[in-house]
């Protein structure tokens, strides 16, 4: 195990990075090959994409583990990605507008998330896991059509169009992957997408199916040209659109450093918070100028942190700077650009779904019972996808309206927003800095241990509660803690101190309370 601040030798410091490198390598790539192939762009200018995303994210990933002062970066072992969820709003606004609006409004999401990175990160409980888990989800149904239609390819009057010989190479990664899956072990488990690609690649040249005559042409040393498609454009519907998914990214994000922070032990500030998410917002500002893609926190490397219980922010350092090295080999964009369609489809179907189920395990933190939780998620995923299934839906609207309502991620995400504030009471998250001023004012407190010392929140000490339907649901509990706990009221739980607050359901907290008073020598 190696601590989140420990030096090792440089030589392991770089075997370790590498091997994030690995896991998450093929998710950076397939974002710009999937809108790559939907834009309509040749092969030479994914590889111009897939170049700058790298370098882009491989920086994004140096200054969260690096730290820039007290501005950028969490300094936590995470590392950053193209995001899955801006691709549908990008491709939607390509089509509109063109490119030279994708990247004018990527650039202007990006300053926005710099901007609001700060009160984000003191009001994310108005990003729940109920609107998160909502919105992931979306995210990898809206994809999964993207990565069929690079399977059976583009052009349904194309010969080989849906052929079996594309089928059957899609399924043939598909199967690699869940062999490796399945019988892979530790790292090698993770590396299951990447074998696929590789592995289909394989199968596809005797097939014809590779296309390297970009790759002969490219240089071995290079980087792309700010504002390779020309100067930016700043479409108001657009930049609207963008600055939403940044939002999403944000919430995606959150979920990902608290789990990070978890695994490393380390305490995460509202300021830890802001400076990660500024990061995340850099990217957008990066994206825009060098032609990559917002990056987010990338859960697989999570997951990689919590196997190898290597939790030392140096090796993700290292891992960004050998994502800034590939960023600079437009040989090796190139290469990866060739990749076919019914390989690179498969792998994103996969990842795309997995994204999809990621959202659905989100949902699992989510109250449903006695609650409006499950028609908010019915609704929001309903109206959310229906401009996939059917894409003329607002075709009759204003081009605003398309633009924001057609896109599943945008749609779901105002809505399910919009209905959580509706349906549930909200209040601010405590952070931090509230827990601080919260036990300073503990101290204060008469040290009597009668329930006048205990703050009540959902009623007074003993006095009964009625639903909205008019029945008595019992009365609170008082619990020594520094709270009081209604059983019917799981925001209550929220003004509980630490260990009771921590809780995902209120019987869990009262548990806990009842073991810190257990503890301290009284009984409630």
């Amino acid at each position: 195990m190696m601590s989140a601040k420990e030096r090792a030798p440089f030589g392991r410091l770089a075997v370790l990075g590498l091997q994030h490198v690995l896991v998450m390598y093929t998710g950076c790539v397939t974002v710009p090959l999937v809108f790559g192939a939907a834009a309509g762009l040749d092969a030479s200018t994914i590889a111009l994409l897939i170049n700058a995303d790298l370098l882009v994210a491989g920086v994004v990933t140096m200054i969260q583990g690096a730290g820039v002062g007290r501005v950028l970066g969490v300094r936590m072992p995470v590392m950053a990605g193209a995001a899955f969820t801006a691709v549908t709003p990008m491709i939607l606004i390509a089509g509109e507008y063109g490119l030279q609006a994708v990247y004018g409004s990527m650039l202007a999401a990006g300053i926005f998330g710099l901007l609001v990175a700060w009160p984000f990160a003191k009001a994310a409980r108005f990003f729940p896991p109920l609107v998160s888990g909502v919105v992931i989800t979306v995210v990898g149904l809206a994809l999964i059509g993207v990565g069929v239609n690079l399977v059976v390819g583009s052009d349904p009057k194309a010969a080989d169009y849906a052929a079996p010989s594309r089928l059957a190479l899609a399924a043939f990664v598909v199967i690699v992957i869940l062999l490796v899956a399945r019988f892979g072990r530790s790292f090698l488990a993770q590396t299951g997408v990447l074998l696929g690609l590789l592995a289909g690649t394989a199968v596809a040249v005797p097939l014809g199916l590779v296309d390297l005559s970009a790759a002969r042409g490219a240089d071995w040393i290079g980087a792309s040209a700010p504002f390779h498609f020309g100067a930016p454009e700043f479409p108001p519907v657009a930049v609207i659109s963008m600055c939403v998914v940044m939002l999403v990214l944000f919430a995606e994000s959150t979920a990902d450093l608290i789990a990070v922070a978890e695994l490393t032990g380390k305490e995460l500030t509202t300021a830890d918070m802001a400076r990660g998410l500024a990061a995340d917002g850099l990217s957008g500002v990066l994206g825009g100028v060098m032609n990559a893609f917002i990056d987010t926190v990338f859960a697989q490397n999570v997951g990689l942190v919590s196997m190898t219980r290597v939790r030392s922010r140096h090796v993700v350092t290292v891992a960004g700077a050998i994502l800034v090295a590939l960023g600079l080999v437009p040989k090796l964009g190139a290469v990866v650009a060739g990749l076919p369609g019914p390989v690179v489809g498969a792998a994103g179907l996969v990842m795309f779904a997995t994204v999809a189920a990621v959202g659905i395990s989100t949902l699992r933190k989510v109250e449903f019972e006695g609650t409006h939780n499950l028609l908010i998620v019915a609704v929001s995923i309903g109206v959310g996808m229906a401009p996939d299934v059917a894409p003329d839906l607002y075709s009759r609207f204003p081009d605003g309206v398309r633009i924001v309502l057609g896109s599943p991620v945008t749609s779901a995400t105002l809505i399910a927003f919009g209905l959580n504030l509706a349906f549930n009471r909200t209040r601010p998250a405590r952070t931090a800095d509230d827990e601080a001023e919260a036990e300073a004012e503990k101290q204060t407190r008469p040290t009597s241990t009668t329930p006048a010392e205990y703050v009540p929140i959902a009623g007074l000490p003993g006095r009964p509660r009625t639903s909205s339907a008019g029945a008595r649901v019992g009365g609170v509990l008082v619990v020594g803690a520094g709270c009081v706990l209604d059983r019917e009221d799981t925001d209550a739980v929220a003004e509980c101190t630490p260990a009771v607050r921590d809780a995902t359901r209120v019987d869990e907290a009262v548990a806990r309370a009842q073991a810190f008073e257990t503890q301290a020598g009284r009984s409630l």
